[in-house]
Parts: structure tokens; C-alpha cells; sequence
């Protein structure tokens, strides 16, 4: 039986705690689906992490799900194509589909907004 919370690659799963919430911003909650085995789902997991790190730090969670580890997590969110990040929270729900090396993209679909 599989946790809940499971994290299948080693991530950080909650960096809210570290960094404390800021009241006024929202927190994002992201669902990487990968096959851990691929290159390309490798590529994801690390410009992801490395987009949080550096416009959401302390206000995000992610979780990483191996689609072979879970797959009714892959079943209820619909996954069709592997690797694909979904963004729960803030709402709408949106996805984004690739291994995330298209920052302006990954940032345009999470609706990140930049603070210079």
C-alpha cells in the first residue's frame, strides 16, 4: 500500500514550512507524473525543482509521482503523456505536458508572475 504523500523521487515535499507562507501570495500545490527511468522525466523533475527554487521558494509543495509506483493517481487525474505537471492549487487546474525546459512556457502555464 502506497502513502498518500508518497514521494518517489527524493523531493522536498513541503517547502512551505521552511520558508513560511507569505499571506498575500498564493501556494502552489504541483504534481509531477514521470517515469523515473527516462531522461526526459529526469530533465522535468530537475527544471522544475529549479523553477520553484527560484520563483516560489517557501510556497510550494511538490510532489513527484512515478506513474508505475501509482498508477490510480495517473488513472484519477487523467494522465495521458508522461512527463506532466499539474498544478492543483491555485485554481484552475492546468498542465503542462514535457520535460519543462521551456522556462517562459512552464512559468507562462503555472501563471507565475515575476517579481523583478
Amino acid at each position: 500500500m502506497t502513502p498518500e504523500n508518497n514521494n518517489t523521487s527524493g523531493t522536498d515535499m513541503d517547502h512551505t514550512e521552511q520558508g513560511g507562507e507569505h499571506p498575500h501570495h498564493p501556494v502552489y500545490h504541483l504534481r509531477l507524473f514521470v517515469t523515473s527511468s527516462t531522461g526526459r522525466s529526469q530533465q522535468a523533475i530537475h527544471n522544475i525543482r529549479e523553477i520553484c527554487e527560484k520563483y516560489l521558494q517557501g510556497q510550494y509543495e511538490l510532489e513527484v509521482i512515478d506513474i508505475y509506483e501509482q498508477p490510480d493517481k495517473v488513472r484519477e487525474m487523467q494522465i495521458l503523456a508522461v512527463p506532466t505537471l499539474l498544478r492543483k492549487l491555485p485554481e484552475p487546474l492546468r498542465r503542462i505536458v514535457g520535460d519543462l525546459s521551456e522556462k517562459d512556457k512552464v512559468l507562462e502555464g503555472l501563471d507565475i508572475q515575476l517579481r523583478e
